[in-house]
């Protein structure tokens, strides 16, 4: 699995389907793009749509969206803590008194985070840091004439509670936002947790403020609305299904299990896999065999049986290949979650060429844009208030070195 960077440029123009087809054409990749995962704004979306191309919202965004409407129902609570972040990141004296505190207290010496909106989880990380500071902000609130309101007891336990719901949100949008490895296969499973976890905690008795029992039904309610039928979703059914660690144990439904295999095989059995035949692969490929005897290339006491051999290899079918090959594979057992799916197509790609050949066409789809934000992130530490006049230009080439030379 790699990442690369085809270009970052200055854009103002309204027309973004053709700026992405420019780019596409421009790399000669075209004709190979498998899928084309944005964020959830509308110009993008309509873009691709226009192009045609298979577009699949980013699942981190997604949940982005779905924690911040959910967050709406405690604002007060979350507005405070906003507040007295921004006063110890603004005052000196306030910051300074902080650490001290934390230093007479024995705690880690924690700066309060701030909220971003554009920064997927950082509500969340701020509500957590904040609750980790919680004795020395309580102590410095009362020292320093702080001129934001200091939380009550209740408004610290409902920040607490929340932390606590929220974390699964922020560990599924960490593991699937890495670069490195499979992730859109596991979404259905992901999301799927999500609802779970959420449900047995609306379930469970610890959870006491109404404003956190409020926030979980607007999760679960979005979530239900969010993520309905996603097993019947092409891209992320049928990169389930082709992953060994899950197959059909990532699938609830017998007949979102049952077309997404129709659609493989179907796709397996369109897809020529080589010249060679499987047979050829897979002597081929085959280690510790022991080498076959030498037979003359041109023989007459072979020629009739050669002859029936190609007739018979052309008269192969490849519907019935492609159908072997995935009953085949599903009865393979289970590879280990920690595994690495890629290594074990790698392994098997003489047994299996056809479904190896659909594979590289679904695993590689990655579950969130995040990569593309990373670039923006980078972006804005190339221009600074030091290099605020570097020119469009430079910009593009510095990001693009940057991020494929690193």
């Amino acid at each position: 699995m790699s990442s690369c960077l085809l270009d970052c440029f200055e854009f103002s123009d309204r027309h973004t389907s053709e700026e992405l087809l420019r780019v596409a054409k421009e790399w000669h990749v075209d004709g190979k793009v498998v899928c084309c995962v944005t964020d959830n704004a509308a110009n993008i979306t309509k873009a691709v749509k226009i192009l045609k191309w298979t577009h699949h919202p980013c699942l981190a965004h997604t949940i982005n969206l779905i924690v911040r409407d959910a967050l709406k129902v405690m604002k007060p609570t979350v507005d405070k803590v906003k507040a007295a972040v921004e006063y110890f990141h603004m005052s000196t004296v306030g910051a300074e008194k902080l650490k001290s505190t934390q230093r007479q207290m024995g705690l880690p010496e924690l700066r309060p985070k701030q909220d971003c909106p554009t920064r997927w989880n950082s509500t969340f990380y701020m509500l957590k840091r904040f609750l980790e500071s919680k004795d020395a902000i309580i102590s410095t609130h009362a020292i320093v004439s702080a001129p934001v309101d200091p939380l009550t007891q209740e408004e610290w336990e409902v920040v607490e509670e929340v932390c606590r719901v929220l974390e699964p949100f922020e560990q599924v949008t960490v593991e699937i936002s890495g670069e490195s490895y499979v992730t859109a296969s596991k979404m259905i499973l992901l999301c799927k947790g999500l609802q779970r976890i959420t449900a047995n905690r609306q379930r469970e008795a610890n959870v006491t403020t109404g404003q956190v029992i409020e926030l979980m039904d607007t999760l679960c309610s979005s979530m239900d609305r969010k993520f309905h039928k996603m097993e019947y979703n092409h891209v992320l059914s049928e990169t389930a299904a082709l992953d060994p660690r899950f197959k059909k144990l990532a699938f609830s439904d017998a007949r979102a299990i049952d077309e997404a295999l129709q659609r493989i095989t179907s796709a397996a059995g369109r897809d020529s896999p080589s010249s060679q035949t499987p047979g050829q692969q897979e002597a081929e490929g085959a280690e510790g065999a022991e080498a076959p005897a030498v037979v003359p290339q041109t023989s007459a006491v072979w020629m009739l049986f050669d002859e029936k051999a190609t007739g018979n290899a052309a008269r192969r079918n490849p519907s019935a290949d492609a159908i072997m090959e995935v009953r085949s594979y599903l009865e393979e057992p289970l590879l280990q979650r920690s595994a690495d799916p890629l290594s074990w197509w790698k392994n098997k790609a003489s047994i299996y060429p056809r479904l190896t050949k659909v594979m590289t066409g679904r695993l590689c789809i990655v579950a969130t844009s995040v990569p593309s934000e990373r670039v923006f992130s980078k972006t804005g530490q190339i221009i600074t208030e030091r290099r605020n006049r570097i020119s469009p230009s430079k910009v593009r080439q510095l990001a693009f070195l940057n991020a494929n030379l690193s």
